[in-house]
């Protein structure tokens, strides 16, 4: 059964001790983890747990060989300081005093010139654990450093989901266990969220559940459905529109949870009247029996459990098509049954305060917000990126690598390469990023440091304890954090001066919860509200606690709305009214007549895991997959070197061949080095870093390109 590799918990070798942490890395599942632990102080294998309700003891496999990763030969171990031009990789050790005085010394050089948001923090989610990632926040507040509007990843998603619910919660993501339908929607969940494979096939087996998957290609998650629903890429809103218009025609609407629950049901039933099957199938290259089958299945099986992804929210009418997909539990009633319902994420569960990490206090809300995802705008001196307000001449980076993984990458690598601008990057490899570096220094994994994790796709907080010693010249993401404030004379301002298991307990005292040592000895806590609230038979989250139909595009709050100084983005005025396919993504044209996707692939995560022998074997080389119809009529072999290119720019690979995708769309599956590319320019070059319409995000799935045979 291809289901990613499961790893399964079993009893630990007898000579070996067993840490229990939580998997750090940027997935919805934040699995729980046992670690082997050797005599000699170092990690074996790594297993989920099995006492976890929703690990149920499987994880991924590139997490299992985990101890490739944090023993890896290249793995950064000194401070290091730039002595040639920048990309050059001639770098010279020195200690980590010298480092961090230099950092120091350019932030405050940086600030003399041009004022403190000349300097620029800049992070992610390369850990997942609050006080190792978020630190970075307390500094920029008490230095009045420019903001940091992250909004690359999960902004349409949040945004559309919470557009309809009023909340970023569901139903009980282990309910996929105890359910007849799943739907998995725009996820590619064997590669990237094995859990909710796990419980989908738990359903099937002991239920007779049937799975659906709805993507863009023919994907592994694709090969477990029952029924697979390949859709063009941009157009999940549509699909979503038919079946709504079908409950309606057919009787599966739920018209008394309607009336009680939803905002505008008879609005919504004369907007879907032109909705139909024929409509749909037009748009997204389903036919109208797919789509009569799909919605049949979903309206006469009340437990069917809608399992929303981010993928297919990374289009420019991501937040619509969000939006649009959550409203059909509401019209089949599905929300009132166990098993049934939509979900996306939980982050609202857990209610953790982090002011005091984040040092919220000192926040000044006339300090410019600088877009994630606009990295490399603003390095260029885009004025409208910059706030009409002076340049960026100092970062600190920690958690993410943006000269690989940001939109627009030839303005990303142009704004590094300029000569005025310092960079220092505290990192576990020497990725692209950190080769566009003054100062690197090296960073710990997270078996080798204290930190809380809270997950999206689940329901626990757990703890991640220090379970190894790392290498002596390695240091934490918290104490470059604390050893900057007191160079920069702000370690006397709130939340400094403690250790990260001093501010784990600080966090879970103010939000109410158990304590470190309750933690270590329970090791997760579960944070999952009733029945009721989670499937809103209490109401939704909307102050007339009715689903919104009618989305407030301009007003409603949402997890990650942009300040008012940012205000709406992308092309808000063209959201519709009701659910609707809106085609402000880049259409294919007689000039580029693909759609480009740059999927996740199973073997990496984001960037992570791409420095690692067996990743890197298992997913072979950077690859174009086309459909055999198109490879016909552009000349290509399998294997065959092609170039794809659009306004930003061109990238060249290697063509895979293959019926997994349909005609007239392109799948680059990643993400790998911009090194590992013929040209040294990864697929990142293609994607745009105009934001999703209304609160931002990137569209790195929504791409208008050619393709043609190299001609070298």
């Amino acid at each position: 059964m291809n289901i990613a590799t499961p790893i399964h918990a079993k009893s630990a070798d007898p000579g070996k001790k067993v840490g229990h942490t939580a998997c750090p890395h940027d997935c919805p599942s934040t699995c729980a983890l046992e670690v082997e632990i050797t005599q000699d102080g170092r990690i074996g294998r790594v297993r989920g747990a099995n006492d976890h309700t929703y690990t149920s003891g499987v994880i991924c496999a590139k997490v299992a060989r985990y101890a490739e990763r944090l023993y890896h030969p290249d793995r950064l171990m000194h401070p290091l300081r730039r002595i040639g031009a920048k990309g050059e990789g001639r770098w010279q050790q020195i200690s980590w005093d010298e480092a961090l005085d230099e950092i120091a010394e350019a932030f405050m050089k940086a600030e003399g010139k041009d004022g403190s948001e000349a300097v620029w923090p800049y992070y992610y989610a390369g850990t997942m654990g609050w006080v190792q990632r978020d630190s970075i926040e307390r500094l920029r507040h008490a230095k009045r450093y420019s903001g940091f509007f992250s909004s690359i990843c999960t902004n349409p998603a949040w945004t559309g989901f919470t557009m309809a619910t009023g909340t970023l919660r569901g139903p009980d993501p282990r309910e996929m266990g105890r359910t007849d339908c799943v739907v998995i929607w725009g996820t590619n969940a064997v590669a990237t969220q094995v859990n909710v494979m796990t419980h989908a096939i738990k359903s099937r087996k002991e239920r007779g559940a049937k799975i659906v998957v709805v993507d863009i290609y023919d994907n592994p998650t694709m090969k477990q459905a029952d029924m697979a629903l390949i859709v063009k890429p941009g157009t999940d809103a549509a699909l979503a529109c038919a079946v709504m218009h079908i409950a309606f025609r057919d009787g599966y609407a739920d018209r008394a949870y309607l009336a009680k629950y939803a905002d505008d049901p008879a609005g919504l039933e004369a907007h879907l009247k032109a909705k139909t099957p024929e409509w749909a199938a037009a748009i997204t290259g389903l036919s109208v029996d797919e789509i009569e089958t799909f919605a049949q299945l979903v309206g006469t099986t009340k437990k069917t459990y809608f399992r929303l992804g981010y993928g297919f929210t990374r289009q420019r009418n991501g937040a619509v098509a969000m939006h649009a997909a959550a409203s059909i539990a509401t019209v089949l009633g599905s929300w009132q049954y166990e098993g049934g319902g939509a979900f996306h994420s939980n982050s609202d569960i857990f209610r953790m305060n982090n002011a005091e990490l984040t040092g919220k206090s000192m926040k000044d809300p006339d300090i410019r917000m600088l877009d994630q995802s606009q990295i490399g705008r603003v390095l260029t001196g885009d004025a409208a990126s910059l706030r009409h307000r002076g340049p960026v001449t100092a970062m600190l980076i920690q958690n993410t690598n943006p000269v690989n993984i940001a939109p627009e990458q030839r303005l990303v690598k142009g704004g590094f390469a300029r000569g005025d601008l310092f960079v220092a990057v505290h990192e576990q490899f020497m990725t692209e990023t950190a080769e566009m570096a003054d100062i690197v220094i090296p960073a710990t994994m997270f078996v080798e440091h204290d930190d809380i994790y809270r997950a999206g796709g689940q329901n626990h907080i757990l703890l991640g304890p220090k379970l190894v010693e790392p290498p002596p010249t390695v240091r934490t993401n918290l104490f470059v954090i604390e050893e900057l404030a007191k160079r920069l004379g702000v370690a006397d301002q709130p939340g400094f001066g403690f250790s990260a298991r001093e501010m784990v307990d600080r966090i879970l005292e103010t939000s109410g919860l158990p304590d470190y040592d309750h933690f270590l000895e329970h090791k997760w806590f579960d944070r999952q509200p009733d029945f009721e609230d989670a499937h809103f038979l209490n109401g939704f989250a909307h102050p007339d606690g009715k689903f919104r139909f009618r989305p407030d595009w301009a007003n409603q709050p949402a997890p990650n709305r942009p300040p008012e100084s940012v205000g709406l983005l992308g092309p808000h005025p063209e959201l519709p009214a009701f659910p609707d396919q809106v085609d402000v993504i880049e259409v294919a044209d007689a000039e580029h007549p693909f759609r480009l996707a740059t999927s996740p692939a199973r073997n990496f995560l984001n960037s992570s895991f791409s420095e690692t022998k067996t990743s890197r074997q298992k997913e072979g080389r950077p690859e174009l997959m086309i459909n055999p119809q198109d490879a016909e009529i552009n000349g290509i072999a399998h294997g065959d070197l092609v170039q794809i290119g659009n306004r930003r720019g061109e990238v060249r690979l290697h063509a895979h061949v293959t019926a997994e995708v349909k005609p007239g769309v392109l799948i680059a599956e990643g993400l790998w080095p911009n090194k590992a590319h013929v040209d040294g320019e990864g697929i990142n070059v293609l994607t745009g870093a105009d934001p999703v319409a209304p609160y931002g995000g990137a569209a790195v799935h929504d791409n208008k390109v050619w393709l043609r045979k190299d001609a070298a």
